[in-house]
């Protein structure tokens, strides 16, 4: 990995406000805090015992998050999800993590692969808990679709899709992975991308890939329509 690449995952030491952050970032992408609610400062800062500055800090990181819509004198409110986006958020996913997957099928050594199998098997156990009712992936190097990316090594790639869209693009994916059927059929698609790595096809690798997305779309588009 690059140094470029490696500076953009970065770790530092975590203050009250980042955990605060991280907690409903976690809350808004589970759908704990719902679409399109208003977030009370005054229940939250009691909830979390923080104080009404580090609390609006968190905010307007959740607002970089694209997760929050602060409008002054009214006050922040979780986004509202609806079609329109969804479709060129997916249109997005689709064409770049399918690049992804290509590249990542040039790079990808065996270790690589195992480590995409040990957390597919973590997410199997997961899926298992849920009686095969949610699929739901933790952030960072627990999501499987995070360490594609990591993993074709473009920084740039990485940026756009881990940092900038990330959370926006997990909390729609949240959406889908609760829907019947769909968290035993995105766990074999999985799978089936993880092979074409390790055999190093990157053309099968990519298209395995957008269709996985293709398909997360159509799931979301049908939850809307209904």
């Amino acid at each position: 990995m690059n140094k470029e690449f490696s500076s953009l995952i970065e770790t530092r030491p975590s203050t009250l406000a980042d955990d605060v952050f991280s907690n409903l970032r976690t809350a808004i992408v589970k759908g704990e805090l719902e679409s399109g609610s208003k977030i009370n400062e005054p229940q939250l800062s009691k909830l979390y015992g923080i104080s009404r500055g580090p609390l609006r800090e968190a905010i307007r990181r959740l607002e970089g998050c694209k997760l929050v819509e602060i409008t002054p004198n009214v006050g922040a409110k979780v986004i509202s999800l609806n079609k329109s986006q969804a479709i060129e958020i997916y249109e997005i996913r689709e064409s770049l993590e399918g690049l992804a997957c290509r590249l990542s099928a040039t790079r990808v050594d065996q270790k690589d692969c195992n480590k995409l199998r040990d957390l597919l098997s973590n997410h199997a156990q997961q899926i298992q808990s849920e009686n095969g009712r949610l699929y739901y992936q933790k952030e960072g190097d627990l999501d499987f679709h995070y360490l594609i990316v990591q993993l074709s090594g473009n920084a740039r790639l990485f940026h756009l899709l881990c940092e900038e869209l990330y959370h926006l693009l997990r909390l729609y994916r949240c959406q889908t992975s609760s829907k019947p059927s769909r968290p035993g059929q995105a766990f074999k698609e999985h799978h089936n991308i993880v092979d074409a790595l390790e055999n190093r096809d990157g053309e099968l690798a990519e298209m395995l890939m957008r269709r996985h997305i293709a398909n997360a779309k159509e799931t979301l588009i049908s939850q809307f329509e209904e």
